[in-house]
Order: structure tokens, then sequence, then C-alpha cells
């Protein structure tokens, strides 16, 4: 078998949006540079993703152009006149909820709420994390002090591996619904996918380097209703959720990849050896 290497790199700006794919990233800390840095939260303040409004996936965002504000990004869905964000200046923070985490996010302002509104058909404000480095900590059950993450779901990084995709499409193939599959690794939404590994080795790191940049593995990822949403229509089937209830069920989660806290930081390339350490 060849060796592990990293596959590709995957980049969220916007949590739940769609995701772009960089030859290179910065891993901070709290992630990937530029990683779930925006989110979108309701009239309660409660985040907002793709389990209520799956057409999050066909929103885009990128960087603006270059004479616009640094950290700008420019927003495009189907049907929408592309929106520029200006990053907001820091200060005057409003509490967010996501999941069992309260954090101060500073709002975008009224013309992305009122774009996001309106594409959605719902009261969504679009809010920024100014300070990844104090704002949110991990659970400190699988964190080390100070230890913290950006908008993600839980943890800095998560990493998924080919040929575990490769099984889990064969497992798939096997089943009562073949015809959903074979599904692209996008339904995962990670950020860093390996290749040249053994179907599910994954499970047993415990420590790694991507070039040179060590990381811990913090634990399995639990998998929800996104997985089973069209990354390019914003449909929704059965699968994956069907066969890994079936496969990769692990205590009450359903496991597909693993969630990984970085304990240092650089830059990470497309190609980069991958060791493991422990």
């Amino acid at each position: 078998m060849s060796k592990p290497v990293l596959h590709s790199i995957h980049v969220h700006p916007l949590k739940a949006a769609a995701g772009r794919a960089p030859r290179e990233a910065v891993v901070e800390p709290w992630g990937l540079a530029g990683d779930r840095r925006w989110m979108l939260v309701d009239e309660k303040a409660r985040v907002v993703t793709q389990r209520q409004q799956p057409r999050l996936a066909l929103v885009s965002v990128e960087q603006a152009a270059e004479q616009t504000a640094a950290g700008a990004v420019l927003l495009s869905a189907p049907g929408r006149v592309p929106l520029t964000v200006p990053v907001p200046e820091p200060g005057g923070t409003t509490t967010v909820e996501i999941w069992n985490d309260k954090v101060e996010a500073v709002p975008a302002g009224a013309a992305a709420a009122a774009w996001f509104s309106d594409y959605l058909d719902a009261a969504v404000r679009l809010v920024h994390l100014d300070a990844p480095a104090t704002r949110r900590p991990i659970d400190p059950r699988f964190a080390r002090p100070g230890e913290t993450v950006s908008f993600a779901d839980g943890y800095p990084l998560l990493l998924t591996a080919l040929a575990s995709l490769d099984a889990l499409n064969a497992l798939i193939a096997q089943g009562d619904r073949p015809e959903e599959g074979p599904l692209p690794m996008n339904r995962f939404r990670p950020n860093l996918v390996v290749g040249g590994t053994a179907a599910w080795a994954e499970d047993g790191w415990s420590r790694i380097t991507v070039g040179e940049v060590v990381l811990r593995v913090a634990k399995m990822c639990g998998r929800c209703v996104v997985t089973t949403t069209d990354q390019t229509t914003a449909e929704r089937g059965r699968e994956p959720l069907r066969t890994l209830a079936r496969h990769r069920r692990f205590g009450d989660k359903l496991v597909f990849g693993q969630n990984l806290v970085p304990e240092s930081s650089g830059t990470v390339r497309v190609g980069d050896p991958v060791r493991i350490l422990e």
C-alpha cells in the first residue's frame, strides 16, 4: 500500500455553506485559516445550519476583490444578486448560541441579514467570530486548557479518508437504497482528506503529522442529517445514515471521520505526507 498523503484541503468560510478546495492552507490553533469564521443565527440567536436550511449548501462564499476591505467575502446563491460583506469592526458583540456553547460574535449588518433572510425565507442574521483565540473553548473532556475552536461543530479540524469513503460506498451499494450511492466526500464536509490508507485506519490514530503540523485526534465524528443532503442540489435522501447505522455505530453515534486538535501551527499542502505518531 502507498504511504498516507494529504489528498485535498477544504475550507468553509461560512458554517453550512459551500466550501472551497485550496492547494494549501494555514493551520491555526482553532482550525484552518478562514474556516467557519462566519455563521447564521435565527431570531433567538441560535445557530442555523443545513440541518434546518439545506439550501445553505448552494451558497458560495469567496474572498472579495482585492480593492475591498481585507477579509471581506462575496456571497452568491441561486436567484440572488451577489453581495460583498466586509468583516465587521471589532466590538459591539452579541451573544449567540451554537449547540451547548454561548459565544460572543460580531453582527455583520442589515444588508447581509436581509440577503440571507430573503434567500432562506426565514429571519436570520450573519455573525462573525472576531477573536477565535478566546471566544469558544473546546469541550474540556477532549481538550487541553486554552484550546479553542471556531464555529465548527466542536473541534478545529475534521479528517476523513478516501479508502473509508470507498468502503462506505461499497456498503451502500449492497444495501436497500443502492441508487443513492456512490456518495462524494463533500457530504461529510471535512477539512483534510487523506489518501493512501486502509479503510477505517483512521479509527486507530491518536496523533499524526500532516507535513510539519502536529495534530491530535480528539474523538470520532458522529454524523447527522447534513450527510444526507446533496451538496449540489440541496435535496435529501436517506444515505449514508442508514448504512452508517448498520455498520458504523459506536455507542449512540453514527461515525465517519475523526475530529482533530492542532498541537502546532503551520501550512499544510496537498501532497504532504501524513505520518502516524501514535
